[in-house]
């Protein structure tokens, strides 16, 4: 098909190939091959530490990387982010940029979790990752310097969708208090059947065949059927009811724009405050070229949406 993608996009359309998902192992090796010639990011100003913390009873621990301000006083809001990769693909590291970005500008103590891999390791096991996690950091928060009534949980893509996921999750089993969500570009529907995701069938690099694959690694022959629970594919949810408020972002040119605005709307009608922004011109992994103004736009917004979120 022929799209009108923002001209500062244009030109990174033939460097997705990459993220072909028939075969995540290969994928995985050649992105830490792109980026190992790429410097080390630029900490000034943040602390980073990485550790492991307990994890659930089948992962003993899991790693973790923390962010906080170099000059920070007093207890700070705090920012648990998952990064994305379709289940399958991604690292703590990947988020680093944004990780700092967020720890510098929002003023806040970020930790980043490196959850678990599908297929070799399928639903449940990144969500209960990210869940013992939290539950760690609701306890250790203010030995960091952390505020445990002011987390929010940021996630891209598939982070996006496990954020959505984790916030249900700590409801029902009457979790750590989850102050805001921030949802970008959430994956949150395994059953594909919505109009962007038949629309957008060869965007670059995330498209709906690599959402199929995505959502059969994550959850094996029962993607798209009848038994798939909530915490899986969050848009399945029928009671949205006690969610924290929200913010979700999604791209014109996504298969996953029609989910994130259904999303939105099913929380507009239960009663959770949500902002959605869809951006014009951009397709899933236009965030990746940091230069274009559309994606100056999206990380100005995130650190306007965190400030007034975690601060006000």
């Amino acid at each position: 098909m022929t799209y009108r993608y923002d001209a500062d996009l244009i030109e990174a359309v033939p460097n997705f190939g990459v993220f072909d998902l028939t075969d995540p192992p290969a994928t995985r090796a050649k992105l830490i091959a792109a980026s190992a010639g790429k410097p080390a990011p630029d900490t000034t100003g943040v602390d980073v530490t990485d550790r492991e913390v307990p994890g659930p009873a089948d992962n003993p621990q899991v790693p973790i990387r923390i962010y906080r301000p170099s000059d920070a006083t007093g207890d700070l809001p705090v920012v648990f982010n998952i990064h994305g990769g379709g289940f399958v693909i991604g690292r703590i590291e990947v988020d680093d940029e944004a990780c700092l970005d967020i720890a510098r500008r929002v003023g806040a103590l970020v930790v980043s979790v490196g959850y678990r891999l599908a297929p070799e390791h399928p639903y449940p096991a990144a969500l209960e990752d990210c869940y013992a996690v939290l539950e760690w950091l609701a306890k250790e928060a203010p030995e960091l310097g952390g505020d445990t009534t002011r987390i929010a949980v940021h996630g891209t893509s598939a982070g996006g969708g496990l954020a959505a996921a984790l916030t249900l999750l700590t409801r029902d089993r009457g979790g750590p208090q989850i102050a805001f969500q921030y949802l970008d570009l959430p994956e949150l529907d395994d059953r594909l059947d919505n109009e962007s995701m038949r629309r957008f069938t060869d965007t670059p690099g995330w498209n709906a065949p690599n959402a199929l694959r995505s959502w059969r690694h994550y959850l094996g022959d029962a993607a798209g059927g009848d038994d798939v629970p909530v915490y899986a594919a969050p848009s399945r949810a029928t009671d949205l009811s006690g969610l924290p408020p929200a913010y979700i972002a999604a791209l014109e040119y996504d298969p996953m724009r029609s989910e994130a605005v259904a999303y939105a709307e099913s929380l507009f009608a239960a009663g959770i405050p949500v902002e959605l922004h869809v951006f014009p011109g951009a397709y899933h992994l236009a965030y990746l070229v940091a230069g274009a103004q559309v994606s100056k736009r999206r990380v100005a917004e995130r650190i306007d949406v965190l400030r007034r979120a975690l601060h006000s």
